[in-house]
């Protein structure tokens, strides 16, 4: 069984020496985020994450099941999520004034990976509830966020988001499920919703489903959509659970992975429900809580691989095969040890730079998050909302590929061993799979970069983007060996990405597909471009850390080390992915559909 080891070092790193999140006077609640803070909050988490939670992991390979219209979930998971939500860890950043602690988000969001890396499967049941939290905190009434918010944010009552339909998935504008008004503001909703994460379960008392749905007189398309509160059980006056809503799941989906949660099949038979914002503006409060759950798949995407890398670390170290090339390296041993081998060494350092990149370049769009939120400025709020909308598709579409990635590099460090569900390496892959589907195809993703974001404020946003890294070069431009080994590949893959853009600009407005065919391309050219500066802020961190003669110094040296590998072998994709984009739409669109 895989073991986990929390990356609380690393975390702090980044909080404390790249984000510096304590000397940030402007965004609320920063400079709380002191080391005596941080450090033992991720301590704690770290302990639930790897002593609770990732034993429970394969135990939940074993799939839910559903009796009598009940879902019972593995054994030992409903004790492990009342440890959860009784630590506090659910409503860590959710609004005091409705159950929350009122912590700035990226605390949650380091706090987070240690549980989210440990068990995916489990954590789906409040990360699922904490964007339905917010998009009624957003969208609903004085009654309704009295009613749901703080059993929200505890996860007495947990939340799910219920889109797709047999018939609909990413076309939402297609879906049937009807909702009618009762004349006391109350709807009853008929119809059927597939894939519903958590639909059903027996881990909280109340289950609270965001259901979109039409009324009678909508118009067709998106235009016509509207999104309502459906609980499983009604609510009574004192805010206890009533009577059973009519609403059931109907069917356990049987899927590839993440088999502790339940893929369900949720009928609605005029189940009462009560509209949440306003009639036919549903898909833009729905949007809430997409762009969270698309964020928090992100995350997904790195805790995987991160998982993964650490037990395939683990055992290319203790694995003897072969002998060096360049000569015996345990000449006590039958053998040496995977780790001596230059392609173990690679499959390794591709991960170990994945995952530590991506790591910084979430919590950088966490400090966007609450910037979003907490910062003191209003204008300044809404730079950090645009940047973060801007990258919300890239770091869905890129974290969820290249994790996926790195976990199959994991489990081909393993050999045939890899292969075998007793190493818990085939898990990994499985689990992590999904992230490239859900919350919006990984395609769709790229569509929406291309097709929206890049232009939105006028291009102002993107302008800022790569404004923001020709600021952070210019100000570390002195530094002959940073410049060297990250300043002068940052800027070199920045150009590529201006290059890009310029062609979509030029060359889109004569054929949109010219944009289209390429747009995965530069989702992932921007991709590798944030991770890029995200490396080069670690590294000026690293050597000031160096430098003050404090700290883990062997720590720093390995984060620079570790860097140089990103710079040198993976942010060159860069001009791959550029030259892939010139290519225009001829060679994808060519080839007649009866051909395929």
């Amino acid at each position: 069984m895989p073991s986990y080891t929390p990356p609380t070092e690393d975390h702090l790193f980044i909080l404390h020496e790249v984000l510096k999140v304590q000397d940030n006077q402007e965004i609320e609640g920063y400079a709380d985020l002191t080391p005596d803070l941080t450090g033992p909050v991720l301590e704690e988490a770290g302990k639930l994450g790897a002593e609770v939670l990732a034993p429970l992991n394969t135990v939940g390979d074993g799939g839910c099941t559903l009796e009598n219209g009940i879902v019972r979930t593995p054994e030992g998971f409903k004790a492990a999520f009342d440890m959860l939500r009784d630590g506090g860890w659910t409503s860590l950043a959710c609004d005091p004034d409705f159950g929350g602690q009122g912590l700035p988000g990226i605390l949650h969001a380091a706090a987070g990976e240690y549980h989210s890396s440990a068990n995916m499967a489990f954590m789906m049941f409040s990360g699922l509830t904490l964007g339905a939290y917010r998009t009624i905190h957003a969208y609903g009434t004085e009654e309704q966020k009295a009613t749901y918010l703080e059993k929200m944010a505890t996860c007495q009552w947990t939340g799910t988001m219920n889109l797709t339909e047999p018939h609909c998935g990413t076309d939402l504008g297609m879906l049937r499920t009807k909702a009618v008004p009762q004349g006391d503001g109350s709807y009853k909703l008929s119809g059927q919703k597939i894939f519903i994460s958590s639909g059903e379960h027996d881990m909280a008392e109340n289950i609270v489903h965001l259901v979109l749905a039409r009324t009678p007189d909508a118009p067709a398309g998106v235009k016509g959509i509207s999104l309502f509160i459906a609980p499983k059980f009604l609510p009574k006056e004192d805010g206890t659970p009533g009577a059973r809503n009519a609403l059931s799941c109907g069917k356990l989906e049987e899927k590839m992975g993440i088999h502790g949660n339940p893929t369900c099949v949720m009928n609605y038979d005029e189940a009462t429900g009560w509209l949440l914002g306003e009639e036919n503006r549903g898909l833009a409060a729905m949007f809430t809580m997409m762009n969270h759950a698309r964020l928090d798949v992100a995350g997904q995407g790195l805790f995987q691989a991160a998982a993964a890398y650490q037990v395939a670390a683990t055992y290319a170290k203790d694995r003897l095969q072969g002998r060096a090339v360049t000569g015996v390296v345990a000449p006590e041993k039958a053998a040496d040890p995977l780790i001596v081998h230059p392609d173990v060494r690679r499959l390794l350092l591709d991960q170990k730079s994945f995952v530590e990149g991506a790591r910084a370049a979430l919590l950088i769009a966490a400090e966007l998050n609450d910037a979003s939120h907490r910062h003191a400025d209003a204008a300044k709020r809404k730079e950090a909302d645009d940047m973060l909308s801007l990258l919300t598709p890239v770091l869905k579409g890129f974290c969820t590929d290249k994790g996926f990635d790195m976990t199959v590099q994991a489990q081909q460090v393993f050999g045939g061993h890899g292969y075998i569900r007793e190493w818990g390496m085939e898990q990994f892959v499985r689990d992590a799979r999904i992230a490239m589907i859900y919350e919006g195809a990984n395609g769709v993703q790229a569509l929406d970069l291309v097709g929206r974001k890049l232009a939105a404020n006028g291009g102002k946003t993107l302008m800022g983007f790569f404004e923001a890294i020709k600021g952070f070069n210019k100000a570390n431009a002195g530094d002959e060996e940073l410049a060297k080994d990250f300043l002068d590949p940052l800027k070199a893959a920045s150009k590529d990405m201006q290059e890009a853009a310029m062609y979509f600009m030029a060359e889109g407005m004569k054929n949109p597909n010219n944009a289209l065919s390429g747009s995965s391309d530069f989702l992932h050219l921007f991709g590798h471009v944030l991770l890029g500066w995200a490396w080069a802020r670690m590294a000026v961190a690293a050597r000031a850390g160096l430098a003050s003669g404090e700290g883990n110094a062997e720590f720093y040296r390995n984060k620079l080390r570790t860097g140089r590998y990103y710079m040198s072998r993976m942010l060159p994709e860069t001009g791959l992915r550029l030259a892939r984009i010139r290519t225009g739409a001829a060679p994808v669109m060519d080839l007649p559909a009866e051909a395929f």
